[in-house]
């Protein structure tokens, strides 16, 4: 556990050491924090250092501040130049990939590949229905929304299979907890502008993934990234949701492994 103050706020991170190897960044998704990526890091560290960490007001960063995207995209940023890490590959889940598809827009130079998971570089296209959940979230803290919740961060088959029953109680059980702070972050989220235009002419090699089940972004969402960045390819993951790094880490770290072996 370690901990880095940029940006006025305090940083909460995991690192992984794999000297020699290149260096991975994991950016989590909007309700988790750093360990919805523990399934991933096993398989990965074999072949990547790996750094996972918390955004500001979740997890064990700390609170206070503005936490639109582009300041958590200044913060990841910082994060990198602190830690001498460019040129480092990032993934980033759901909100982490709006994170990162910024950072490879406008710092590419920090990195060497930019992975994007059940995402999207648009505007919010469900504003409407996730307002009124985004409005109780912060007024009541999670525990009241919590069945909604689960079914939008994860796919059918997760949330209906006997093998992922453990992984489901136990981001049941953290979601919960997730206090009305969690909706100040919730509105950053569905009020982020389009970087679509930004994309254009990416100089990042880019890989995106996108979860079968997912049902709060279509794979629409992921072939459009590709399709206006100029970059890369859009790979369907499997029995995975909208938290495929999570789902099915052993199809998304295959997936990783082959784009980092292909961009070098």
């Amino acid at each position: 556990m370690a901990y880095l103050t940029v940006n006025n706020v305090r940083l909460h991170f995991e690192r992984f050491p794999q000297p020699g190897k290149p260096v991975l960044v994991l950016s989590h998704s909007l309700f988790f924090d750093w360990r919805m990526f523990e399934p991933l890091i096993e398989l990965l560290h074999p072949y990547f250092e790996i750094i996972a960490y918390d955004h500001r007001g979740q997890g064990l960063s700390s609170r206070g501040g503005s936490l639109d995207m582009d300041s958590l995209t200044e913060d990841v940023a910082a994060l990198i130049d602190l830690l001498d890490l460019a040129p480092c590959y990032v993934a980033g889940n759901s909100m982490g990939g709006f994170v990162v598809l910024r950072l490879a827009a406008r710092y590419p130079e920090r990195l060497a590949g930019c992975i994007v998971m059940g995402s999207s570089a648009d505007r919010e296209h469900q504003l409407a229905e996730f307002e009124p959940l985004v409005n109780q979230l912060a007024a009541e803290g999670a525990a009241d929304q919590v069945d909604t919740l689960m079914y939008i961060m994860f796919g059918d088959q997760t949330l209906r299979s006997p093998e992922h029953a453990a992984l489901c109680a136990r981001w049941r059980t953290h979601m919960r907890k997730l206090g009305p702070d969690i909706g100040v972050a919730a509105r950053e989220v569905i009020h982020r502008a389009s970087v679509l235009d930004e994309l254009a002419g990416l100089r990042v090699p880019l890989l995106v993934l996108a979860g079968a089940e997912d049902h709060a972004y279509s794979t629409a969402l992921s072939e459009q990234i590709v399709e206006r960045s100029g970059r890369g390819q859009c790979r369907v993951i499997s029995a995975a949701g909208h938290s495929l790094a999570l789902e099915q880490p052993a199809q998304v770290a295959d997936a990783i492994r082959q784009f980092a072996a292909d961009a070098v």
